[in-house]
């Protein structure tokens, strides 16, 4: 990280500014390995390979951090050479693409894929995740100057609240302990009139919802070593592979694939087969991994957005989910 991205941090604890502990050596920049020590109740965090962290090595999101190192650059459009990615998030924000002077917020980085199309703005993005994923979206845009890559809390950030312009979070909901109390932290970190977008899973009636068969084999796979899991999974894309594809070109073939615990992408997104199937994999793998996997009903994220006080709220239905934005009011 920068030297002077410190700026942008608080202490997760008692909210004061953080500084560089430098009594042992001058603080060099960039900062690599250091320490950084809050002024007031004088806790002390590590910068790791470039990123301060805020939480333990193990947690919960463990198994993401498996997938997103071994899969650091397999959903990035710079590695795609597709769009696919830009549309996602200029469509589920409706942000401009120029945001130069604006500082954004994003919850759940995994990678980077978001990271890098927020940092095409022009904006300052401060990027945070739960799990070693950082280390993934540090190798692929650690290198820009406008973006700060964090370890830490969706529950406890270490940022000043009501000081940002932005805050996403795409992909991640969902996958939190308390999927309410993940959202209502968001717009904590909005300054009067800053804007918020978020997706969520969709959540079907009960009986539909079951018809899902990752829902069937999740009980057991979440609990799974994620090593051993991840392995299972990509031996199982192996064989299921060219069969697959075969099954595919059946009326609602693709569909019957995922049933079949395949995420097929083939006629959805203009990849060649090799980047298919590292989807198809990373997909798999993200669907039976996680230890939460919470979708919401459009009605539940409604309610939420309300009991926040946003403004100018808007709702649409993407690929993930269901997809919501709005505004803190510019004054109240």
């Amino acid at each position: 990280m920068k030297r002077d991205h410190v700026r942008h941090l608080v202490c997760p604890k008692c909210r004061l500014p953080l500084d560089w502990d430098s009594t042992s050596a001058p603080v060099p920049d960039p900062v690599i390995e250091g320490r950084l020590v809050c002024g007031g109740c004088r806790s002390g965090y590590p910068v790791r390979a470039g990123i301060p962290r805020f939480v333990p090595v193990d947690n919960y999101a463990t198994g993401f951090g498996l997938q997103w190192n071994r899969h650091a650059a397999t959903q990035l459009d710079s590695h795609t050479g597709l769009p696919l990615t830009e549309e996602r998030f200029f469509r589920a924000t409706g942000w401009p693409r120029r945001m130069t002077g604006e500082t954004i917020l994003e919850v759940g980085c995994g990678a980077g894929r978001f990271t890098e199309q927020a940092a095409g703005t022009g904006a300052m993005v401060l990027s945070l995740d739960y799990s070693s994923a950082v280390d993934a979206n540090k190798a692929s845009n650690g290198h820009r100057e406008n973006v700060l890559i964090v370890q830490g809390d969706a529950y406890a950030m270490p940022f000043a609240q009501g000081s940002l312009d932005r805050v996403f979070c795409l992909g991640v909901l969902q996958h939190t302990p308390d999927v309410r109390k993940t959202f209502l932290e968001l717009p904590k970190y909005l300054k009067p009139g800053g804007h918020l977008a978020v997706d969520a899973y969709k959540r079907f009636p009960w009986w539909k919802q079951w018809t899902i068969t990752k829902y069937w084999a999740r009980p057991f796979t979440r609990r799974m070593d994620p090593k051993t899991l991840y392995d299972r999974v990509a031996a199982y894309i192996r064989f299921m592979w060219p069969i697959c594809r075969w099954i595919n070109l059946l009326p609602k073939g693709r569909n019957l694939n995922w049933k079949l615990l395949v995420a097929d992408y083939r006629g959805l997104f203009a990849l060649d087969e090799r980047l298919l199937r590292d989807w198809a994999v990373l997909d798999t793998y993200d669907m039976l991994a996680p230890a939460y996997d919470q979708p919401q009903t459009l009605e539940t994220l409604q309610g939420w957005f309300r009991e926040a006080g946003l403004v100018d709220v808007e709702f649409g239905y993407g690929l993930n989910g269901h997809e919501g934005r709005g505004r803190r009011p510019s004054t109240g």
